[in-house]
């Protein structure tokens, strides 16, 4: 017996609208036998996991704080990755946003006043930019895989802050730890609710809905759609690949270092060695788990979000590795794309000619 895969006429689409929800089912599933093959109460964890960070308003105000730099950052790549262009090094372009934008009150730290802080965000969106341009250059200049240098250029921003925060821009007064000065006043991003959520997160729900314009009502977007589902089509039609290769680097890039001036003028309020739990890798899962679709990207964001504040949860009160957050993680983007795969394909079980002939000889 052996499963074939079977391509299918069209592409189902009640397979795509369900895809995530299986995913996100197989992965509880896989999440209860490992909490059992270790000898933690599966029941318990799991609750803590995914339901007692919704229990109260603070965890909720946390989850949101959360959501924020992953959503931005995925709006980006979803940009991205919808015209075939694959742009991995998110997470490098949110540290040097970071970099560029923490200059201001780094460099001149009593600069105060309203220009201070749109003055951090366009540097932290030129950050980005301009760190997300090299792979595209390097990519229409001379090939090169953008996959590959943009997830290698990852390491060399990690190591640039890694210097700068213990190096040049460390604190005098901060008894040799590896951060810059707190950031204070006008330098921090304001709080719009409650008691942490700050002006952010107006940020993620306009891109995100600037983003859904794009893509479905403008010329470009229609450009962006023709050029990743049809290059040939697009060719012909003479759009540039070149020039949305680029553009696309540009946006998610800028998108990227505005999430990390974000959050280094927000719930950090200083520039250190670790601006990001990993917040650009994470936006790839939650681009994709929202099927590359804006709004989609909002709701996928509050549930990867969900599995950070979780992952806490079972460490403080069950003792387990920090790393359980990113077993989940992974889990859930190996099962999206398992399941991604029977939107064009289904499966057929074919019983070989000698199985069947040993059956019916048994018959």
């Amino acid at each position: 017996m052996r499963i074939e895969l079977i391509r299918r006429p069209t592409r189902s689409a009640a397979m795509a609208l369900l895809s995530p929800i299986i995913a996100i089912a197989l992965t509880v599933i896989a999440g209860f036998l490992i909490f059992t093959a270790i000898g933690v109460d599966p029941f318990r964890a799991l609750y803590i996991y995914f339901i007692d960070p919704l229990t109260a308003m603070w965890s909720i105000e946390a989850l949101i704080v959360k959501a924020v730099p992953i959503i931005i950052v995925a709006v980006g790549l979803s940009l991205c990755f919808y015209s075939n262009t694959w742009n991995i090094g998110a997470e490098g372009q949110l540290v040097m946003g970071a970099i560029f934008g923490s200059s201001v009150p780094i460099l001149f730290p009593d600069f105060q006043g309203p220009l201070v802080m749109p003055l951090m965000l366009a540097l932290g969106i030129l950050g980005g930019m301009v760190y997300g341009a090299i792979p595209a250059l390097l990519k229409t200049r001379f090939g090169a895989n953008e996959i590959l240098t943009s997830l290698m250029l990852v390491y060399v921003a990690q190591l640039l802050v890694d210097w700068l925060a213990r190096g040049p821009w460390r604190n005098p007064q901060g008894h040799n730890f590896p951060d810059s000065r707190p950031f204070d006043g006008d330098q921090l991003l304001p709080v719009t609710f409650g008691d942490s959520v700050r002006l952010n997160a107006v940020f993620a729900v306009v891109i995100a809905l600037a983003a859904w314009f794009v893509l479905h009502r403008t010329i470009t977007g229609f450009q962006i759609t023709v050029l990743g589902q049809a290059p040939r089509a697009g060719a012909f039609a003479g759009f540039s690949r070149n020039k949305m290769v680029l553009l696309a680097f540009l946006v998610s890039g800028g998108l990227a270092g505005l999430a990390g001036i974000s959050e280094a003028a927000g719930p950090i309020g200083m520039l250190r060695i670790s601006v990001s739990p990993g917040y650009g890798f994470t936006a790839i899962i939650v681009a994709f788990l929202g099927r590359l679709n804006p709004i989609g990207i909002v709701f996928a964001g509050l549930l990867l979000a969900l599995s950070y504040m979780g992952g806490e949860g079972v460490q403080i009160e069950m003792g387990l590795s920090d790393q359980i957050t990113r077993v989940f993680q992974g889990m859930l983007l190996f099962f999206v794309l398992a399941c991604d795969t029977f939107i064009f394909y289904r499966a057929r079980i074919v019983w070989s000619s000698k199985a069947g002939e040993a059956r019916h000889g048994n018959v």
